[in-house]
């Protein structure tokens, strides 16, 4: 359905065409989302599938790609990582955001990133597989144990695949499984008067224990299961997915769902099945893995074709079921018990969001918000941060650092060119880039400050919402008003730009502390052979600092990246002879 300037309003499947579209003209619509659908609705096109379970299919895709408006839609704007298992004669182990349909295998998404790395760091040492992407002979990690070489023939298709094939058990949570095998191998070892090997197995196997003692619920059963529950109020709803695997939690996401009906009642048990249909039909249509069953609070209406095409995308039965015994009705209670808290955040953050846009008469709720601060020593080493928050929430992967080039102490110079640097490559992106302006900008400092950014953004062409947060009283100054705003100092709004300011400031200190602790360290590593600025940057994380880089060995400085073995060597004979 769409309007007349030809956005599309809404996408619905039916199997009967005709009697639904004469549901929507009929004289009294008592639905007001549907009311209001059809006061701007102008003409219609369809689409005929050969069955149900396509029409399902096409349906979801349409709503995911268009996102209308008067749909039911699953906001999900991250961009998760996976980790891959590529599909090659001998298998390598990624960290991707991709998902692609190339035959290989993903497991994830997953929201915590650092989770991400600590699995491939458990991995690597245990079941030691390649991560070059030609295979050109032995490097540094076949001498240091953590490639088997198959480049070299070292290691034989067949002995590989199994490495590969406990990898994936490990990353379908199949840890008794793993333990077992590691436990033979173990085993196998010391009858074999493999000491120094049974002993690291041994040391494993204790941080294998170690990751599953984190586990907060485990149930009595090897089961792979879904468990969805939803908590609403009125025009907001949040669904909570618990991913089990082998009876064990394996991960938890949460989602806020647009487009509800509207007047929706303050009541948990009383959210429609409208809401878990969408979300079942939107949630699964991505690279998920389908589990062998899913616990919901209640049956959908289109249950048995969401059936018939999740066991067409799992290759196996599934099962969707609502609780029965005391122990699903206890989970359902603990995944629905994880969306209201997560629903009651999101509240608050739309409560300040709409105090702050009145406070500031802008004209849009404010929930992309980008902040700038400046941290310097006396005009010496200036750096500039810009954070950003979105729905109340720090967008960390969107933050900026910039050395700043003005010199000596002059603050609004600074932030003229902070703001110019930002905003300069933005005033040009057109809609089809990623980059999206900030429904307000948040400058530390008062009138001046703020008079610069305005400076700025109309410099630009820009046009949006801007304010300036004074330190010393919390005064809040805005365009076209000569005396400073007050906001109540408990409100959600003033402690929302307090988070923010701070967020800045801390960001932008901690860039500033980095520099001035590498300043020597640079001076020092510029001096090398063959050691540019990434190289240095990627040694100076790795290692922390200056000191740590002398002390490593050759092999631990070729284990960073970009870093070849022979130079390596030359760091390492270096930082010796010159230390």
């Amino acid at each position: 359905m769409y309007d007349s300037q030809d956005t599309i309003l809404y996408v619905g499947k039916a199997k009967s065409l005709k009697k639904r579209v004469k549901s929507y003209f009929r004289v009294e619509i008592e639905d007001p989302k549907t009311r209001a659908l059809m006061k701007q609705f102008h003409h219609l096109e369809y689409l005929v599938t050969d069955s149900e379970k396509e029409a399902l299919i096409l349906e979801s895709n349409l709503i995911k790609k268009h996102l209308p408006r008067y749909n039911i839609r699953l906001k999900d704007d991250k961009r998760y990582p996976y980790l891959k298992v590529t599909r090659e004669d001998f298998p390598r182990l990624l960290v991707t955001r991709r998902y692609e349909d190339d035959g290989a295998d993903y497991y994830g998404p997953y929201t915590d990133v650092k989770a991400v790395r600590n699995i491939i760091k458990f991995l690597k040492p245990v079941f030691p597989l390649r991560d070059c992407k030609r295979m050109d002979g032995p490097c540094l990690n076949y001498q240091i144990k953590l490639c088997p070489a198959p480049c070299s023939g070292q290691v034989s298709k067949a002995d590989y695949q199994k490495q590969i094939d406990q990898v994936k058990l490990f990353l379908e949570g199949r840890y008794d499984d793993i333990k077992a095998i590691m436990k033979d191998e173990m085993m196998e070892s010391a009858s074999q008067k493999e000491y120094e090997k049974a002993a690291a197995l041994r040391d494993q196997l204790h941080s294998l224990d170690d990751i599953l003692e984190k586990q907060k619920m485990e149930l009595n059963r090897n089961l792979d299961q879904d468990v969805i529950a939803a908590s609403a109020d009125k025009d907001l709803a949040v669904v909570v997915v618990f991913s089990l695997r082998a009876g064990k939690i394996l991960s938890k996401e949460d989602f806020i769902m647009e487009g509800l009906p509207e007047g929706l009642p303050g009541d948990d048990n009383s959210i429609p099945e409208s809401v878990y249909s969408a979300f079942l039909k939107q949630y699964y249509s991505g690279p998920r893995p389908v589990p062998g069953e899913i616990l919901i609070p209640l049956l959908v209406k289109d249950e048995k074709i969401i059936l018939e095409w999740l066991e067409d995308k799992k290759g196996d039965p599934v099962t969707l079921k609502i609780p029965e015994t005391n122990l699903e009705r206890s989970m359902v209670r603990m995944v629905s018990k994880n969306a209201q808290i997560i629903k009651d955040h999101q509240k608050e953050f739309k409560s300040a969001l709409l105090d702050l846009k009145g406070y500031l008469h802008i004209p849009r709720l404010p929930r992309y918000i980008e902040a700038f601060d400046i941290s310097n020593l006396s005009g010496q080493m200036a750096v500039g941060s810009m954070v950003v928050f979105k729905d109340g929430k720090p967008k960390k992967n969107a933050y900026r650092r910039f050395k700043i080039k003005t010199t000596g102490p002059d603050d609004y110079a600074m932030m003229r060119e902070l703001l110019e640097r930002r905003y300069r490559k933005l005033s040009g992106a057109d809609e089809s880039e990623e980059e999206e302006l900030p429904d307000l900008i948040v400058v530390d400092g008062g009138r001046g400050q703020l008079n610069v950014a305005l400076d700025v953004l109309r410099s630009y062409g820009i046009q949006t919402g801007v304010m300036g947060l004074a330190k010393e009283f919390e005064h809040v100054f805005v365009p076209d008003f000569s005396s400073p705003i007050i906001l109540p100092p408990k409100s959600p709004a003033m402690h929302l730009l307090q988070r923010i300011r701070d967020e800045a400031h801390r960001f932008a200190i901690s860039y500033h502390r980095k520099l001035r602790s590498g300043e020597i360290e640079h001076s020092l590593l510029d001096e090398i052979p063959g050691v540019g600025p990434k190289r240095k940057q990627k040694l100076l994380k790795y290692f922390g600092s200056l000191e740590q880089v002398k002390n490593a060995a050759v092999d631990e400085i070729a284990r960073v990246e970009g870093i070849s073995s022979n130079l390596a060597l030359v760091i390492h004979d270096f930082l010796q002879n010159r230390g």
